[in-house]
């Protein structure tokens, strides 16, 4: 444990970013997962429906990936990446279907 003021208050700090970073990134998993769920039942049975809860959890997830990054709880390549990955997994199943 320090025992400097300054390198206590570090510590606070750093506990909180560390949180705060956490949940950035489950949110993102979570809501990764829900598009790829999302998806999943459009591809077994298209409808319209089922379209537009794809580009709702779609967008869901964008915008959460691009706040982490803003937020600097991920790099912004591995933003890119993640992103990309999805736009080729909804690719897939449109030509797919």
């Amino acid at each position: 444990m320090a025992n400097i003021k300054s390198a206590m208050k570090r510590i606070q700090v750093a506990e909180r970013n560390r949180l705060r970073n956490k949940s950035y990134k489950s949110a993102v998993k979570t809501l990764t997962k829900s598009y790829y769920a999302a998806l999943g039942e459009y591809a077994a049975d298209p409808s319209d429906e089922k379209k537009q809860a794809v580009d709702a959890s779609m967008s869901a997830a964008f915008s959460k990936i691009d706040k982490a990054v803003k937020r600097g709880s991920i790099h912004r390549n591995v933003a890119a990446r993640r992103k990309s990955k999805l736009a080729h997994a909804r690719k897939k199943h449109e030509t797919a279907s």
